[in-house]
């Protein structure tokens, strides 16, 4: 019979090792954001919820505050998730700065059709008790955005800050997988 066929047996046999494998190592694995650990100890997100975010510096009227105020706020409600903070065990101090770049000019006008907002975000995470920095890193997100018009400066001004927002957040997201790396790996 063509089940019987010695290629077929070997086939048959790999499938059910890999599967009663799989089932061995099942327990084994715990996700990143489990609400519950097996082991009783803190969870990545509470862990995550007693990181303070220190203010970011800029200078106030800037571009950059806005940048600033709109990533600090990103990283408390992705840290947090919009819950109440824990007691502060960590620090996590930013330093950002931000970039606009032309991507295409129309040859008539010489003016941008679409533009780049981008944000370079170096942070580092300082354990209170002791004032060691315990992780440090670098990220950076670009985000371009069209110019409708010239006669639509505002609908322009409202693009660059949509980008800057969602550079933002891509930042933020960027940083608070690393804290999760570093809280459930310890590195």
């Amino acid at each position: 019979m063509w089940w019987l066929e010695p290629h077929r047996i070997r086939g048959i046999l790999r499938c059910a090792g890999a599967l009663a494998l799989a089932g061995l190592v099942a327990g084994c694995f715990q996700p990143l954001y489990a609400t519950r650990t097996a082991s009783g100890s803190s969870t990545v997100a509470e862990q995550l919820k007693s990181v303070d975010v220190a203010a970011i510096r800029a200078t106030a009227g800037t571009p950059e505050a806005s940048i600033a105020a709109e990533l600090r706020n990103a990283l408390i409600f992705d840290l947090t998730g919009g819950g109440a903070t824990g007691a502060p065990t960590h620090r996590l101090n930013l330093h950002l700065s931000s970039l606009r770049q032309q991507v295409i000019v129309d040859i008539t006008t010489s003016r941008p059709d679409v533009e780049q907002a981008g944000i370079n975000a170096s942070y580092s995470l300082v354990e209170i008790a002791s004032g060691k920095v315990v992780v440090t890193g670098q990220t950076f997100s670009r985000v371009s955005y069209d110019n409708p018009g010239q006669e639509q400066r505002f609908a322009r001004a409202r693009g660059r800050r949509d980008a800057e927002n969602r550079a933002a957040k891509v930042i933020s997201e960027d940083i608070r997988s690393r804290l999760a790396s570093y809280f459930i790996a310890g590195t």
